[in-house]
């Protein structure tokens, strides 16, 4: 309990007495905490008589000047226990190859310097598997297109157009856009998200039914086939954007954009240091647009 707190319970009950009694302390207690704050201001603050208490016409004018100075202090203590529960926490996160190999390091990287302390767990997975994570709880929150979601909340964050990838010697790559005809007969490498797949989707609006070859989870692992001349396949552009494969990105005539977004079970129940790191990339990404 600061001085400033006992000086507006006293003021608040308009007597020592009863605001010892409130706060546990004894009268005298009291009675010195309010002598001290005069001393300090030079001033007297309470008047003092058998009928009760009263602020003088300096007490008035220092009051809402001590309330700040009170509530200031309240929320540096909030503060303060909020900074101790980071120290050293883990944050556990369920995300896919094109997140974390892209914005995420650098979003951590910047965490850290605010929150030295804080250690970062990264689960990897597709839309399935990292709803699983979060449900279980082996993760506080993860990444996941949010119509793959049920019974968890979401954040969206950001959208990513998803592009045809193709060898450099392949017939397509000189047309402009490619529409889902031009890849149906194609040996088709897809991207394994779970139970959910934007390529898949928009071939079944279509009525066409993809050639598929091949299904994998990893990206990287799918660019190297592409370009060894196994097929063709569609990836987001988040993961194009930092590889030297020997490829070719094509937009689909028919766009395909898939949300990413965050999702967790209960925010309340969240850890601290997740929290801070949610809100931290939420308000980056609003900053970007």
């Amino acid at each position: 309990m600061n001085r400033y707190e006992i000086f507006l319970k006293v003021i608040e009950r308009g007597s020592f007495t009863k605001a010892a009694n409130d706060l546990g302390y004894t009268q005298s207690a009291v009675s010195q905490v309010i002598q001290t704050m005069e001393a300090e201001l030079s001033t007297t603050l309470i008047f003092r008589s058998r009928s009760g208490i009263s602020l003088t016409p300096d007490g008035e004018q220092f009051l809402p000047y001590i309330k700040k100075v009170c509530y200031a202090q309240r929320e540096l203590v909030e503060k303060s226990k909020e900074m101790r529960g980071l120290e050293h926490a883990n944050i556990r996160i369920g995300t896919f190859s094109s997140v974390s190999s892209n914005w995420l390091p650098l979003f951590m990287k910047d965490f850290k310097k605010n929150y030295p302390s804080v250690h970062f767990h990264l689960q990897q997975g597709e839309y399935t598997s990292i709803i699983q994570y979060i449900k279980e709880g082996s993760v506080d929150f993860g990444f996941v297109n949010p119509d793959a979601v049920t019974d968890l909340e979401t954040i969206s964050l950001t959208s990513d157009e998803m592009l045809v990838v193709l060898p450099y010697n392949h017939p397509l790559v000189d047309q402009e856009t490619i529409t889902a005809e031009d890849i149906a007969n194609e040996p088709f490498i897809l991207l394994d998200e779970g139970e959910l797949s934007e390529p898949l989707e928009i071939f079944k609006e279509q009525g066409i039914k993809p050639n598929i070859q091949y299904r994998v989870h990893d990206d990287y692992t799918i660019m190297s086939m592409v370009e060894n001349g196994l097929g063709i396949s569609i990836l987001p552009e988040l993961v194009l954007r930092k590889v030297n494969y020997q490829l070719v990105a094509k937009k689909m005539e028919h766009s395909i954009v898939r949300t990413i977004a965050i999702a967790f079970r209960n925010r309340k129940t969240m850890p601290i240091s997740s929290r801070y790191f949610i809100d931290y990339m939420v308000e980056r990404f609003s900053g970007m647009g």
